[in-house]
C-alpha cells in the first residue's frame, strides 16, 4: 500500500498505532515463515481479530515502518480470518450432524435398510468433514504465517520516516569537542597498546578484536559501574546463556532490518554436524543461535509463565555477549570497535502490567541517563522514527554520544517498549488483582489473564562506550602524540590492578 500524502500518512499513523558447533551466519527469511516450536512452547497467540478490524491502520503502520511484508498481507489476514470463521461454523454444523446421525444409527438397529442409508450418510459426512478439517489446517497455517510477520503498532508520537527525522528529546554532558582525526580511537588505542585488531583478524576475521591492558580493565569497570546503578534502581542481576533456540529469537521479533541489503544475516547459527545432509536430517535437535543481545534469553526466562500483578514490574539486568553476524555490512561504521561481531553488553529487561509500560519506559530512560551522565560524556537522547523500529518495538529511544574522532554522534544505547508483541509470542501473562468494586462491565472489558508488556534497554554496550571515552578523554603530549587517558572518577572504585603504566588520569 502506498501513501500519497504525507499528511494522510501521519494522520493514519497517529490513529493506529537459529556436535561440532560450526558457526554459520544465516538470516531469517524475509517472507512470512511459520515459527518452529522446538521450545515446546504453545504457538504464539496472535490477535487476528484486531488485525481484521484495523486493516487500513495496520497497512499504513507496516508501510511507515518499511516492514518486509508481501503486498496485501494485512488484507489477506482479514480475508482469511473471515473465511476461517465461516469454515469453523460450517465444520461445527457438520460435526453436530455427524453426532446426530450416530444417534439415529443406534435407534435403527431393527431396520437394516434405514440403518444402511444412515451409515452411507455418515460416511459421506466423514469425508466432507475430513476435507473441511484439511482446509481449516491450511487456512490456519496461511493466516498464522502472514500475521506473524506484521510488526507491532507504533506510538502516535513516533516520527514517520528514516533515521534523519529522529527528534532530539534532550542533550546532556559537557560541550562537544571539535571533530578531529587525531582523536580516532583506533590510532589512540594502537599507540597506547589497548587493542589488537590484526590478531583478531588472524584468529577469527574482520571486525573481531582483542582488548588489552587498560581497555580490558575498562570493560570490567564499565560493566560493574552500570550494574551497580541498575541494582540501585531495583533491577535483579542475571548472567544469561549466549546460545538460545532460534524459536525464542523469532518470538522476540528478531528479523532482518538492514536497509541496504535485506538478506543480510543477523545471527550466527550453530550446526550439529558439518555434513549438510546430516544437518538437514537432524530433526531431533533444536536449531540454536548465538544471541544477538541478552534481551532474547532474558525474555525467554519468563516464557509460558503467569505472574501475579503484585509481582510486577519484574526488573532484571542481564550480562551477556552479543553476537552480530551483520557487523561488516555497513562500510563506514566498521572501523575499530564501533561495529563488531561480538561484544559485552549489559541489558535491562522489564515485564510490566499493560497500563504501566510507558511509565516504565520513562524510568528506564532516566536510569540510562544517570549512567551516561556519570561517565561525563556529551550525549543526546532521540525519539527514533518508524523506519528505525524493529518488528517488536512500539516506541524506541536511542542515546547517542559525541565521538570526535569519528566526527559524528554514535549510538550507545536504546530503549524499546514492545507492549504485548513479545508476550503474545512467548506467552507471558499476569493475573489481575481483584477489584474491590467488581462490575459486569469491568469483567467483560478486561481479560482475567492479560498479556504482559515487555521493555528492554541497554545499560552498557562496552565497545561503544570505550570508543566514546577514548576519543573524548585522550591526553596528548606537546608533540601531539597520545600518552594517556582521562577517565571518569566514578569508574575508579570498580578498577582492578591500579595504574601500573601511569597512563590513566581520573577526573
Amino acid at each position: 500500500m502506498q501513501v500519497t500524502s504525507t499528511y494522510s500518512a501521519r494522520w493514519m499513523h497517529n490513529a493506529c498505532l537459529r556436535r561440532c558447533c560450526r558457526l554459520r551466519p544465516r538470516g531469517f527469511a524475509t517472507a512470512p515463515e511459520r515459527a518452529s516450536t522446538s521450545t515446546g512452547l504453545p504457538k504464539p497467540r496472535l490477535d487476528y481479530r484486531d488485525i481484521s478490524e484495523n486493516v487500513v491502520f495496520k497497512s499504513h503502520n507496516a508501510f511507515n515502518r518499511k516492514a518486509a511484508l508481501p503486498v496485501g498481507a494485512v488484507q489477506s489476514v482479514s480475508r482469511l480470518y473471515e473465511e476461517q470463521k465461516a469454515l469453523s461454523n460450517t465444520l461445527n454444523a457438520k460435526r453436530h450432524a455427524r453426532s446426530t446421525i450416530g444417534d439415529r444409527i443406534r435407534t435403527l438397529a431393527k431396520d437394516p435398510q434405514l440403518k444402511q442409508a444412515a451409515l452411507d450418510e455418515a460416511k459421506a459426512l466423514k469425508a466432507e468433514i475430513s476435507q473441511l478439517e484439511e482446509r481449516a489446517t491450511q487456512l490456519e497455517d496461511e493466516l498464522y504465517a502472514l500475521a506473524l510477520a506484521i510488526p507491532n503498532d507504533t506510538h502516535p508520537e513516533v516520527p514517520i520516516g528514516p533515521e534523519s527525522v529522529a527528534i532530539t528529546l534532550s542533550t546532556h554532558g559537557p560541550e562537544a569537542l571539535p571533530a578531529s582525526p587525531t582523536r580516532d580511537h583506533v590510532s589512540i588505542c594502537r599507540a597506547l597498546d589497548l587493542i589488537d585488531l590484526e590478531a583478531g583478524a588472524t584468529v577469527t576475521g574482520s571486525s573481531w578484536y582483542y582488548l588489552k591492558n587498560e581497555s580490558a580493565l575498562l570493560e570490567l569497570a564499565l560493566v560493574n559501574y552500570a550494574l551497580s546503578i541498575a541494582m540501585r534502581h531495583g533491577f535483579t542481576p542475571v548472567t544469561t546463556p549466549d546460545v538460545v533456540r532460534s524459536d525464542i529469537a523469532r518470538r522476540c521479533g528478531f528479523q532482518p532490518r538492514d536497509p541496504v541489503d535485506g538478506a543480510a544475516s543477523q545471527m550466527y547459527h550453530l550446526m550439529h554436524s558439518t555434513d549438510p545432509v546430516v544437518a538437514a536430517e537432524s530433526h531431533n535437535h533444536p536449531e540454536l543461535v548465538l544471541a544477538g543481545t541478552a534481551e532474547i534469553p532474558l525474555a525467554g526466562m519468563f516464557a509460558n509463565k503467569i505472574m501475579a500483578a503484585g509481582e510486577l514490574p519484574l526488573k532484571v539486568v542481564g550480562l551477556g555477549r552479543a553476537f552480530r553476524a551483520e557487523a561488516g555490512a555497513r562500510g563506514a561504521d566498521t572501523r575499530g570497535l564501533y561495529r563488531v561481531h561480538q561484544f559485552t553488553k549489559l541489558e535491562l529487561f522489564v515485564v510490566s502490567e499493560e497500563e504501566k509500560s510507558e511509565e516504565m519506559m520513562a524510568e528506564m530512560r532516566k536510569l540510562q541517563t544517570e549512567i551516561f551522565e556519570g561517565l561525563g560524556l556529551p550525549f543526546r537522547v532521540l525519539e527514533m522514527p518508524t523506519e528505525e523500529l524493529g518488528a517488536s518495538a512500539y516506541r524506541k529511544y536511542d542515546a547517542e554520544a559525541w565521538m570526535p574522532g569519528r566526527g559524528s554522534w554514535g549510538e550507545i544505547s536504546s530503549t524499546s517498549n514492545c507492549t504485548d508483541y513479545q508476550a503474545r509470542r512467548l506467552h507471558i501473562r499476569y493475573r489481575r488483582q481483584a477489584s474491590s468494586t467488581p462490575s459486569a462491565d469491568n469483567a467483560q472489558a478486561q481479560p482475567a489473564l492479560p498479556f504482559a508488556h515487555t521493555l528492554n534497554g541497554t545499560a552498557a554496550a562496552v565497545p561503544r562506550l570505550i570508543v566514546a571515552l577514548v576519543e573524548n578523554g585522550v591526553i596528548f603530549n606537546d608533540a601531539g602524540e597520545p600518552v594517556g587517558l582521562r577517565l571518569p572518577k566514578v569508574l575508579q572504585q570498580y578498577w582492578i590492578g591500579g595504574n601500573a603504566r601511569g597512563i590513566i588520569e581520573w577526573v
